[in-house]
C-alpha cells in the first residue's frame, strides 16, 4: 500500500478521468474509490499504482485508490 499527497485534477480527455499531481511533481492517473474528489483539491490517497492497468487515457500510471483524505 502506497500513500500519495498531492493536487486532484479532472480532465475532460477520452470522456474524462481524475489525476493526481503529487508534491513532488509526479502525475497519476486515480481510479477506484474518488468520492470527495474535487478538481484543484488537496487530497492524501491510500492505495497502490498498478502498472499492469490500461486504460483509454493512458495519461500517467494508474493509482488504484482505497481511501481519499480530503485536506484544507
Amino acid at each position: 500500500m502506497a500513500k500519495l499527497r498531492g493536487t486532484v485534477r479532472r480532465s475532460d480527455l477520452e470522456g474524462g478521468t481524475w489525476q493526481l499531481e503529487t508534491d513532488q511533481g509526479e502525475r497519476y492517473q486515480l481510479t477506484g474509490k474518488l468520492d470527495g474528489a474535487r478538481d484543484g483539491g488537496k487530497v492524501e490517497l491510500d492505495g497502490k499504482v498498478d502498472r499492469s492497468a490500461m486504460s483509454f487515457q493512458m495519461t500517467a500510471p494508474i493509482f488504484k485508490v482505497n481511501k481519499l483524505k480530503a485536506l484544507p
